[in-house]
């Protein structure tokens, strides 16, 4: 059931009208059949896997709870870890390491032949064993208190508007809210809607279209050279955060209609000035769960400066590996972390030579100098995150900077792909955004329409759905890529 399906807006339009006609002590009955119904649209056997896994995770932290020292805890938050380690291990990393193992063998001339598990890969399973995994964890802290309710319990895990694709939310934040009673409240409400089509603009009118571009260089990397691989790889990078954050907007904007808050994932990223800060404002909820309950507990910046760095490798290395069961996930996170060791390594060189290629000019152009640096790299290490193959991501590589001057002309300046009417298109679609990003500096774009005056406000609001209606119709219709993980 996609966000942006006729089905999701039923469902969605009756989820809500029940959450204020019902009475609220009834109301977490009703959400929970919600966002199991919601779940079971995908694939209904996994819902007893989520089911499975609630159960375990709420005996974990009841018994954690029962014990009042740490290191009686332990068994328990190492209990936790295993087992939901190890279901993510089955279902998405089993068949990796098999034939990983099997290549290997190969390579020696052994024969091995490791059996694969052919079975979809639960949606959502990274997400929601990471949001338990972090419930364990804080309970083991005594950051909270372990929830004795199964029912709000469950609940927490499998809460719909973020039980595919985050945030990965926190029990502090989010428990407190399931429990409390939410009045009408239609200033919410406006915003929460404002906030679900923006992020509808996103996602459908902006990303579903760069797609298309990407897909056609990306699916057939041998076909090109030059320039197109440059601009699908830039398109892709806008793709893949108009995808990403379209769908947070959603889920967060589905849920303020209904009173509740969900953790904010992303703070206009590609307007940053280095790794570090754009890490600050990428998929916020992931980052800072690695952060917390990975990088901080290997010793995080507090050891000897190798330590550090290798803290800071390893963490990323994991990062990559969380997103996908393939080789160009898990060199994507070694890119980034090889890229942040390499930004602290030179810190001072980097602002030397920021003022020396713009001396005397203010801050400006130094600032705008570090944000497109930052964007280069971030969108070459995006190159390897799309990628059908590592061997696919050198193509590229290699063929990038193949631009033939004497033949130059559509084709190579690569506004063939899509045809001229259709490139323009997605230019126009990509200057918006960065506007839109811009103007949000002093405030978020949805809340700003909300104070403009009704006839603006409207006119707004027939554009923004009568271009979702558009493309939803006659576009070609792109899941989630979060989806995948």
């Amino acid at each position: 059931m996609l966000f942006s399906s006729f089905q999701f807006a039923v469902f969605f339009l009756i989820t809500t009208g029940l959450t204020y006609a019902i009475p609220h002590r009834c109301r977490w009955m009703m959400l929970l059949a919600a966002s199991y119904y919601f779940y079971a649209c995908w694939k209904p056997e996994y819902i007893f896997l989520l089911m499975g896994s609630t159960l375990v995770n709420y005996i974990l932290g009841l018994r954690m709870s029962a014990v009042s020292d740490k290191p009686g805890r332990k068994k328990y938050l190492r209990a936790g870890i295993i087992f939901n380690i190890g279901m993510l291990f089955f279902f998405k990393y089993f068949n990796f390491f098999s034939r990983s193992t099997t290549e290997l063998m190969k390579a020696f001339n052994i024969l091995c032949d490791v059996p694969l598990f052919h079975m979809l890969l639960p949606v959502g399973i990274s997400f929601y064993t990471f949001q338990a995994i972090g419930y364990i964890a804080d309970v083991y802290n005594g950051n909270v208190q372990a929830e004795r309710h199964l029912g709000f319990f469950a609940l927490f895990t499998a809460f719909w508007p973020q039980l595919l694709a985050g945030p990965i939310n926190r029990a502090k934040l989010l428990m407190p809210q399931l429990r409390e009673y939410h009045p009408f409240d239609y200033r919410k409400m406006t915003d929460g809607l404002r906030l679900m089509l923006w992020g509808l603009v996103k996602k459908i009118v902006i990303a579903d279209h760069l797609a298309v571009y990407v897909n056609r260089v990306y699916n057939h990397v041998g076909d090109h050279q030059g320039i197109p691989l440059m601009i699908a790889t830039l398109f892709y990078t806008i793709q893949i955060y108009c995808d990403f954050s379209g769908y947070t907007d959603m889920a967060r904007g589905g849920a303020q209609v209904m009173g509740i808050d969900l953790m904010e994932n992303f703070r206009h990223p590609y307007f940053s000035k280095s790794l570090r800060e754009f890490w600050q404002r990428w998929h916020i909820s992931l980052s800072t769960w690695f952060r917390d309950y990975l990088y901080i507990p290997l010793g995080g910046n507090r050891a000897a400066k190798c330590r550090w760095y290798l803290n800071l490798f390893i963490t990323f290395l994991l990062s990559g590996f969380w997103h996908g069961a393939n080789w160009t996930f898990v060199i994507w996170g070694a890119l980034h972390g090889g890229m942040l060791i390499l930004e602290n390594a030179t810190n001072h060189f980097q602002e030397r030579l920021a003022n020396r290629l713009f001396p005397g000019r203010g801050s400006r152009l130094n600032h705008a100098f570090q944000v497109a640096v930052t964007m280069i790299m971030v969108s070459f290490a995006w190159l390897f995150f799309r990628a059908n193959s590592v061997g696919d991501a050198f193509t590229i590589i290699r063929n990038m900077f193949l631009i033939d001057m004497a033949e130059f002309g559509l084709k190579q300046a690569g506004i063939s792909v899509v045809g001229v009417h259709t490139f323009v298109f997605l230019i126009v679609m990509i200057l918006l955004l960065f506007l839109v990003e811009a103007r949000e500096r002093s405030g978020w774009i949805h809340e700003q329409v909300g104070r403009l005056s009704l006839p603006a406000r409207w006119t707004i609001y027939t554009v923004a759905v009568w271009a979702v209606f558009i493309s939803n119709v006659f576009g070609v219709k792109q899941e989630f890529i979060y989806f995948q993980f």
